[in-house]
């Protein structure tokens, strides 16, 4: 692909949105949003994404977050997805269910149950994974590849299952030793700027 072509894909698709910051690229022929979604400075987003709102539904990306190929996000309530984060391959993030008990309407039609989803900043979610309604989870969290999340996860835990559950800290119980090796390495090279804060 070549650069006039990503830069008119960004162009098009960067018009279907209600808000989005600086240095957003979708170098991709399908993406796909409907409603009121708004980014951050420099989001990301791979081919066959949805993005969709219903009624007075929202979907918010921080800053350098985004996500991978063929990922549905689908509000109706409130999605916010916080700075860092990534949601990996053919995952499905929903903040509704129908209510299908006692409905004599056509499954499409049915009332909908929403409780807002937060995902926070520095998360990563594996890919094929199902995020429910009303979870939060919590900065720099790790949920593995083909989970159910369906209850809150904390700061830095890792979750894995279906249902997930909590497998250990990203953390926690790293020995001294360890700990004195990362310190000395951040001292020696430091971390990386980032090329896009100014």
């Amino acid at each position: 692909m070549n650069a006039i072509t990503r830069m008119w894909r960004t162009y098009y698709h960067g018009r279907k949105f209600a808000r989005k910051g600086g240095h957003c690229r979708f170098p991709t022929p399908l993406l796909f949003v409907e409603g009121h979604v708004s980014l951050g400075n420099s989001c990301r987003f791979r081919n066959n994404v949805t993005l969709r709102t219903h009624g007075e539904g929202r979907i918010r990306f921080g800053n350098r977050s985004g996500v991978s190929w063929g990922v549905t996000v689908e509000s109706a309530a409130s999605i916010e997805i916080g700075e860092y984060t990534a949601v990996a391959e053919y995952s499905y993030v929903c903040d509704f269910v129908p209510v299908l008990g006692g409905n004599t309407l056509a499954p499409g039609a049915a009332e909908r149950m929403a409780r807002p989803i937060r995902i926070g900043n520095g998360c990563f979610i594996g890919c094929r994974c199902y995020i429910g309604p009303g979870v939060t989870i919590g900065d720099n969290a790790v949920v593995g590849n083909h989970s159910i999340v369906t209850q809150d996860i904390g700061p830095g835990e890792i979750w894995i299952g279906t249902p997930a559950r909590r497998m250990g800290h990203r953390t926690d119980n790293i020995p001294e030793s360890r700990r004195r090796e990362y310190e000395e390495l951040v001292a020696r090279y430091g971390i990386q700027a980032d090329r896009y804060r100014r």
